[in-house]
C-alpha cells in the first residue's frame, strides 16, 4: 500500500516565497499551518479541455477527489521551476511542455497552508498517469461547471479554477 512520506523535508516560506526554514511533510500537514510552497500545472488540450487527475484513496490530503492536472510540493533545495518539471514528469510522464506562469496565492485549509505557484500549458501529446494517481481524463468547461460544489473536486481546485478559466 502506498502512503505519503511524512519525513520528506519541505522548505518553509514567507508569502513572497522567500525560504525562512524547513519542516517535514508531517509537520506541515498536521494543522500547524506552516507555509510551504507547491506547484500546480493546468494541462489543456487544443480543444480547450482541462486534464484533471484523480487523487488516490491513500493520499493524506483530499483522497479520492478530482484535482489540478499536476500538483506537488517543492522539495527542500529545489526551485519552483525544478519542482514543476519533476512533478509533471513523475505524475503524467510529460517532459516537453511550455508552462505559462499564471499567479501565486496562499491557500489555507484546516490542516495546512500552502503558497501555490500556478501555471498552465497546452499539450496534445500522450499522457501516462503514474501510480501516484488513480488516473485522469480531460474535462470540458461545461462538465467542470456542472460539478462545482458537488464534492467531487478538491476545495483547492474549486477555489483556483476561476483564476484559470471563465466559469
Amino acid at each position: 500500500m502506498n502512503s505519503d512520506n511524512n519525513q520528506e523535508m519541505f522548505p518553509l516560506v514567507d508569502e513572497q516565497g522567500n525560504i525562512i526554514g524547513a519542516a517535514t511533510r508531517g509537520e506541515c500537514h498536521n494543522g500547524s499551518k506552516l507555509l510551504h510552497p507547491v506547484i500546480h500545472l493546468h494541462v489543456f488540450n487544443s480543444k480547450g479541455e482541462l486534464y484533471l487527475q484523480k487523487r488516490p484513496e491513500w493520499k493524506d490530503i483530499q483522497p479520492g477527489k478530482w484535482d489540478t492536472s499536476v500538483g506537488g510540493h517543492v522539495d527542500l533545495g529545489e526551485s519552483v521551476e525544478m519542482a514543476l518539471k519533476r512533478e509533471v514528469r513523475e505524475e503524467l510522464g510529460i517532459t516537453d511542455f511550455a508552462p505559462e506562469t499564471i499567479t501565486s496565492y496562499v491557500f489555507e485549509s484546516a490542516r495546512e497552508k500552502e503558497l501555490v505557484f500556478v501555471h498552465k500549458t497546452v499539450y496534445d501529446g500522450e499522457i501516462h498517469p503514474s501510480d501516484e494517481l488513480d488516473g485522469g481524463r480531460f474535462w470540458s468547461t461545461e462538465e467542470i461547471k456542472e460539478n462545482i460544489g458537488k464534492g467531487i473536486f478538491t476545495p483547492n481546485f474549486e477555489q483556483e479554477i476561476g483564476r484559470i478559466i471563465q466559469l
